[in-house]
Parts: C-alpha cells; sequence; structure tokens
C-alpha cells in the first residue's frame, strides 16, 4: 500500500500544493476554518440530532439519517485509518501551511469530509433544490482540510465518495 500512496502523492501533489500554498490568504483562512469546523464529528452529530429531534415531520426523519450516516460512515473511516496508514502532507512536506496543532494520525481518508458528505446528502437527496448550497459547503469541508494541510486532494474524495455512499443507502432504509 505503500508504493500505491508513493505514486498517488507524485500525482496529486501539485494540486495539494496549489491549494495548501498559493490559496493562503486571510479571507479564506477564515472560511475554511468554518467550513472545517462543519465537518468535525461535534458539529455533524449535534446538527443531525437536533434536526431529528425538534425539526417537523418529514425534516426529522432526514436528522435521522444523516445522524446515522455520519455515525455508520466513521466505522470504515476508523478501519482505513488503521489498516492503511498515510502519512499526512504536512508530514511529508514539513514547509506547507498548517492549523495550530495538526493531527498526527493517518490521513486517508479524510474524516471531516466524511461526515460533511454524510451529514448533508440525505439533505440534498430530500430537498433537490439546496443542492447549489449544500454541495459546494460539503466540497468546501474538504478542500478546507486540503487547504490546512492535513490531507491530500485523494483522503477528500474517498471521504466525500464514502459519506455520500453510506447517506444514500441509510436514506432507502430510515424512511
Amino acid at each position: 500500500m505503500n508504493r500505491f500512496y508513493c505514486m498517488l502523492q507524485e500525482v496529486e501533489s501539485p494540486l495539494f500544493l496549489h491549494v495548501n500554498r498559493r490559496w493562503n490568504c486571510g479571507l479564506l483562512s477564515r472560511l475554511f476554518y468554518v467550513l472545517t469546523l462543519l465537518g468535525g464529528a461535534s458539529f455533524s452529530l449535534t446538527f443531525s440530532l437536533a434536526a431529528g429531534l425538534v425539526a417537523p415531520q418529514p425534516w426529522n426523519i432526514v436528522g435521522w439519517q444523516g445522524l446515522a450516516a455520519v455515525a455508520v460512515s466513521h466505522i470504515p473511516v476508523a478501519i482505513a485509518k488503521r489498516s492503511m496508514p498515510r502519512l499526512r502532507p504536512h508530514q511529508v512536506f514539513p514547509f506547507v501551511n498548517t492549523q495550530r496543532r495538526p493531527l498526527q494520525d493517518s490521513s486517508f481518508p479524510s474524516g471531516h469530509t466524511t461526515a460533511a458528505f454524510a451529514m448533508m446528502t440525505p439533505w440534498m437527496h430530500a430537498l433537490p433544490a439546496f443542492v447549489p448550497i449544500l454541495l459546494p459547503i460539503a466540497v468546501g469541508v474538504g478542500l478546507s482540510r486540503i487547504y490546512f494541510g492535513l490531507h491530500f486532494p485523494s483522503d477528500c474524495v474517498a471521504g466525500a465518495l464514502l459519506g455520500s455512499s453510506i447517506a444514500l443507502l441509510l436514506t432507502h432504509w430510515i424512511v
């Protein structure tokens, strides 16, 4: 697997470095900080639980779908992080821009991106008119993880696919 990561890193490093180094500015740092928070477990679980508990019908179902998707999607994330360890970009490139306390665990896949897509996919499924708003937010969470030097682009793509897939499965199961 290490060899695969090395080949993948060669291909995606220019994109990673472009986002991490060239986009670096105060406005984007503030925007990406907020987007990173939206993909965190605390926000995604709390928001989904609150929607499940207090939203009127049928939106409470969407909240429960999001809660289940975030919770279930983190099982394969935890397994992948342990079974397919990958260095984070800030560990590979010491000169990248990072947050104050960069993470040290495995980079693959992005848990924040997984959570964002797992939480937002049920809402996009139930409210297709909101896709132009919610999809860029979910993608922005992934970009924020690249921007802060925490993930390679493929980590975020894998997280987006994982979160979306599990959420879509659960939206058809939890009705």
